[in-house]
C-alpha cells in the first residue's frame, strides 16, 4: 500500500516511508494546496503526528496518542491510530480547523490497514476480510462522493491517485482499478493495460501506477499519452528498487544496491534539474513524488530531504520520523530495524518487511537396488532399514513450504518405489532439500546449546581451552572491546548504503574505524521476544569464542567485539571481494571475463582455500570445532583473491565421546547444503562440513545455485542431483559452467580431479565421505597440475580411488 504523490504547489511534499520494499506504512504526509507536510515523530513515548505550514511548526496534533501511518490529499490529511481501530482526518486550511480531528471511522474490533488518500477522498482496507472501505474527506466539491468497491472484492493491497484508486485482488493477485469518472476514467484505462499481469506490489501517481510483477518485473501504467517519459521503465530493472515514487509526469526508484535514487520522465529528461537524475549523495528509505518534486527519507539520521524544480534541497525541519509503523508483535525473520527500541521508546518494533518466498522443496530419492538372494535375513533387514531412512531423509526435507501430512506420503512413496525400480547405479550422489532461487533460508533456529557443546565466553567470560599454535589467552588480549557508539560512527548508523549481507545472528555491514581500518561489523538482530535474544545470544558466545582462539589464513579473523545492554556486534576484518556465492550467481556476472573467478584456475584455487580452513578447525583445534553452515555465501574473498571460511555462529566445539549429548540438539543448516545425515538422524561429525564443501565444489563447477529452477522445469532442483548423475557415468563436461569455458588440455585433469572429489563428499552417508585432509591433498592435487608440478603431491588411499 502507498497513497498517490500529488501535486506540489510549495516547496514540499509528502514522502512514503517504507523498509526496505514496495508499498509498507505511510509514516509522512503532504497536504499540497496549504503547503503543509506533516510525520509520525521517533524516539518520543507516543508516536503523534508533527506538521509543519508554511515555514512554522504546528503544535503536536493529539500528542498523547500514537498513530502507524498517514496521507496527505488536496487540503486534508488522514491518519490511522495504531491500534487500527480509529481513522481521523483533519482539514489543513486553517490553524482553527487544522487542530479539530473529523473520526471518519470507528469501531470494536474490525482494523484497518492500508491507508490511501487521493485528492478529495480516502479509502483504507480491512485488515483481515480484505474489503475496501471509501469516504469523502474534507473535499470542495459539495456533494462529492468517491464510490468504494463492491464488498466481493477482497484485496491485499490498495493504492490511491487523483480520482482513482487501484488494489491487487487476493484471490488472484490481478489489479482492479475504480473510481469517480466510470468507464471513460482513467482508472478503466489503468486496469486494461495491466490486463493479466499477477502483481506483487503497486504505487499510484497522479495518473499512472507502477509495481513488481509477482516475477519481480518492473511494469508502468498509465494514460495513453506517454510524452514525458514516465512509463519507460528503464531495461533489466526487476529487481533493483526497493521503492518507487510517482510524480505527475515521472517515476522514480530507490536502488536496493546503496539507496541512491534513479529517475526517469519528465523535468529528468528534458533538461530542468539534470543533476537530480541520480541523487548520489544520500541514501534514502523511501522516496515519493509530486508534481515536480522528489522527497526521501534519508537513511543517515531519518530526516526529510526534499529536491525538484528548484536549484537547492530542501530540509524539511520535522526532526526524526519512523521509518515504519511500531509494531507489538514479532517481526519476521527479516529481521528487526536498527534502534527499534529507541525509535519506538519501548512501545513494540520496526519490521523489516519480508516478502521472499519459503523455499519450494523437491521430493529425491536414492536410488538403490534389491540384495543378492543367499543374502542373510540380518543383511536384507539392514539394507530395508537403510533405504528406509535414506527415503525418510528426502520425504521430511522434500516437504519443507511444499506439502503436508498424509498426501505428501503419498506423493513421496510413489515416486520412490519409482526410483526404486528404476535405478541401476548405487551410492551415487545425492541432492538435499531445495531452496528458492533468491534467498537463504535457515532450516531451524539456534540450538539450545549445552555447556558440553559450547564453552560460553563474553567480555568478563574467558576461555580454558588450548590451541596447538598457542593458549586461547594470547588471541583474546588481540580481541578488542569497542563501545556501541564507535561502531555506529564507523557505519553511518547501520545505514542502508553499508549493508553487505546478513549472518546467523544478524545483519553485517562495512564500516570505517577512526583509525582508518576498514571493518565488517555484525550486529545481531533486537528483538523483543526472549526467546530471540537467548538465539542470538547463543551466536554471539559462539563466534566470540570460537574466533577468539583461531588463527589461519583461510578463517576470517575476529577483530573485536561490544556488548552493551540488549547490543551485540562484533566486528571482523573487511573482505573487499564480497563472498563467492555473490560472484557465482550474481545477476550481473554473465559475462565470460567479467570476473576473475572466470578461470579454473582460480574456482580450484578458492576450494581448496576453504578446504584448508576447513581442515585446521577439523584438525588442529582443540577439541575440534564443527562449522555447520559451510555454503558458498560464508566464503569470502580478501582483497588478494584469497578465500576464508566465515560465520562461526551456528558453529559446535566437538569432541567425539561427547556425540550422545549432541544428539538433543536441533540440525541446523542451510537447505541445499545442510548433510541429510545430520537433518534426520542428528548425526553429528566433521563429515557435516565434508558435504557442505561438496556442494560449494558443485557450484563450483556448474555456476549453479545449491537449487535452482531448470530451463522450463516447474519445480526447484539441488544441484547435487543434477550433477551427480552425469559426474557418476562419465560426463562433467555437460554440466561445466559456460561462463568459464571448456577446460584446456592442461586442465581437463584438475577439473575430473574436483568432480570426483565432489561427487564423494556429497554421498548420503558419512562414513561414505572423505575428511578433509584427503580433500585437501586431491585440491592440492589438482592446482598442482595446473602449476605443472603434479609430482610434488602424493595421492592418499581415498584419492586413488579417483583415478
Amino acid at each position: 500500500m502507498t497513497p498517490t504523490s500529488l501535486t506540489l504547489i510549495f516547496s514540499f511534499i509528502f514522502t512514503i516511508t517504507t523498509v526496505n520494499s514496495l508499498g509498507t506504512a505511510t509514516t509522512t504526509a503532504i497536504i499540497h494546496n496549504t503547503s503543509t507536510i506533516c510525520g509520525i515523530v521517533a524516539g518520543k513515548p507516543y508516536q503523534y503526528i508533527q506538521c509543519y505550514q508554511n515555514k512554522k511548526l504546528i503544535p503536536p496534533i493529539l500528542p498523547n496518542v500514537s498513530f502507524q501511518s498517514i496521507s496527505g490529499g488536496r487540503s486534508f490529511f488522514c491518519g490511522l491510530r495504531s491500534n487500527g481501530l480509529s481513522l481521523h482526518c483533519w482539514n489543513t486550511r486553517t490553524r482553527k480547523s487544522f487542530l479539530k480531528p473529523k473520526r471518519v471511522y470507528h469501531s470494536e474490533n474490525v482494523q484497518l490497514n492500508d491507508v490511501a488518500v487521493g485528492d478529495d477522498h480516502v479509502c483504507a482496507r480491512e485488515l483481515h476480510s480484505g474489503v475496501v472501505r471509501c469516504w469523502r474527506g474534507y473535499g470542495e466539491t459539495n456533494g462529492f462522493k468517491f464510490p468504494s468497491p463492491d464488498e466481493n472484492f477482497r484485496f491485499r493491497s490498495i493504492t490511491c491517485g487523483t480520482g482513482f484508486c487501484c488494489g491487487i485482488l487476493k484471490e488472484n493477485s490481478k489489479v482492479f482499478c475504480w473510481g469517480v469518472n466510470g468507464k471513460k476514467g482513467v482508472e478503466k484505462e489503468i486496469q486494461k493495460q495491466f490486463g493479466n499481469l499477477s502483481m506483487s506490489t503497486l504505487v499510484a501517481g497522479v495518473s499512472h501506477v507502477c509495481g513488481l510483477t509477482l516475477d519481480k518485473v518492473l511494469v508502468c501504467k498509465g494514460e495513453k499519452n506517454n510524452d514525458s517519459g514516465k512509463l519507460n521503465v528503464p531495461l533489466n530493472s526487476g529487481s533493483v528498487f526497493s521503492g518507487l515514487a510517482l510524480g505527475k509526469n515521472f517515476t522514480c526508484g530507490i536502488r536496493k544496491k546503496n539507496g541512491f535514487v534513479l529517475c526517469w520522465g519528465g523535468l529528468f529528461d528534458s533538461g530542468g534539474v539534470n543533476n537530480h537524475v541520480m541523487m548520489k549523495s544520500v541514501s534514502f528509505e523511501s522516496i515519493v513524488a509530486g508534481l515536480d518534486f522528489v522527497c526521501g527519507l534519508s537513511i543517515k539520521n531519518l530526516s526529510l530531504i526534499c529536491w525538484g524544480n528548484t536549484n537547492e534541497d530542501v530540509n524539511v525541519p520535522l526532526g526524526m520520523i519512523l521509518p515504519g509503523p511500531c509494531v507489538s508483535d514479532s517481526c519476521s525473520t527479516c529481521g528487526v530495524y536498527p534502534n527499534s527500541d529507541f525509535l519506538c521508546q519501548g512501545f513494540g518494533s520496526i519490521c523489516y518487511d519480508c516478502r521472499t518466498e519459503l523455499p519450494f522443496a523437491v521430493p529425491l530419492l536414492p536410488p538403490s537396488t534389491s540384495p543378492p538372494k543367499n543374502q542373510s535375513s540380518k543383511g536384507v533387514e539392514e539394507k530395508t532399514n537403510l533405504r528406509g531412512w535414506k527415503l525418510m531423509v528426502f520425504m521430511i526435507i522434500g516437504s519443507v513450504g511444499a506439502f503436508s501430512g498424509l498426501c505428501t506420503f503419498l506423493y513421496f512413496l510413489m515416486i520412490g518405489a519409482r526410483k526404486l525400480l528404476k535405478a541401476k547405479i548405487d551410492n551415487s550422489v545425492q541432492p538435499t532439500s531445495s531452496e528458492s532461487d533468491d534467498a537463504y533460508v535457515d532450516i531451524a533456529p539456534m540450538p539450545n546449546i549445552g555447556t558440553t557443546a559450547l564453552r560460553s565466553f563474553s567480555s568478563k567470560r574467558h576461555s580454558s581451552s588450548r590451541l596447538r599454535s598457542g593458549s586461547s589467552s594470547k588471541q583474546l588480549d588481540r580481541t578488542e572491546n569497542f563501545t556501541f557508539w564507535e561502531l555506529v560512527a564507523a557505519s553511518d548508523n547501520f545505514s542502508l548504503g553499508n549493508k553487505i549481507g546478513a549472518g546467523s545472528f544478524g545483519c553485517v555491514y562495512k564500516g570505517k574505524l577512526l583509525d582508518g581500518r576498514e571493518v565488517a561489523i555484525k550486529r545481531g538482530d533486537t528483538s523483543l521476544k526472549k526467546k530471540k535474544f537467548q538465539e542470538k545470544e547463543t551466536a554471539f558466545d559462539s563466534e566470540l569464542t570460537l574466533l577468539s582462539r583461531l588463527h589461519h589464513k583461510h578463517l576470517v579473523r575476529l577483530i573485536g567485539f561490544c556488548e552493551e545492554n540488549d547490543e551485540r556486534l562484533l566486528v571482523y576484518e573487511y573482505m573487499s571481494n564480497g563472498s563467492l556465492h555473490d560472484h557465482l550467481h550474481d545477476k550481473n556476472n554473465v559475462e565470460k571475463n567479467s570476473s576473475i573467478l572466470n578461470s579454473w584456475k582460480m574456482r580450484i584455487k578458492v576450494a581448496l582455500d576453504a578446504a584448508r580452513g576447513i581442515e585446521y578447525i577439523h584438525n588442529y583445534a582443540v577439541p575440534p570445532i564443527i562449522h555447520r553452515d559451510i555454503k558458498s555465501s560464508n566464503i569470502l574473498l580478501d582483497s588478494k583473491w584469497n578465500a576464508r571460511v566465515s560465520d562461526f555462529g551456528l558453529s559446535l566445539i566437538w569432541q567425539e565421546t561427547e556425540q550422545d549429548s549432541m544428539s538433543n540438539i536441533k540440525a541446523v543448516g542451510t537447505v541445499g547444503y545442510i548433510d541429510p545425515e545430520y537433518y534426520v538422524l542428528n548425526v553429528l561429525t566433521t563429515k557435516s562440513d565434508v558435504y557442505g564443501l561438496g556442494v560449494v565444489m558443485l557450484e563450483l563447477l556448474t555456476g549453479k545455485r545449491a537449487v535452482f529452477k531448470t530451463e522450463g522445469g516447474s519445480s526447484p532442483i539441488g544441484v547435487v542431483e543434477y550433477a551427480g548423475p552425469k559426474i557418476g557415468s562419465g560426463e562433467v563436461w555437460n554440466l561445466l559452467d559456460h561462463r568459464v569455458g571448456i577446460p584446456e588440455v592442461n586442465e581437463v585433469e584438475s577439473v575430473e580431479i574436483m568432480a570426483y572429489t565432489a561427487m564423494h563428499c556429497v554421498n548420503l552417508e558419512g562414513k561414505e565421505r572423505p575428511n578433509m585432509v584427503d580433500v585437501v591433498a586431491n585440491l592440492e592435487r589438482a592446482l598442482a597440475f595446473l602449476e605443472g608440478s603434479p609430482s610434488s603431491f602424493s595421492m592418499s588411499s581415498f584419492s586413488a580411488t579417483l583415478t
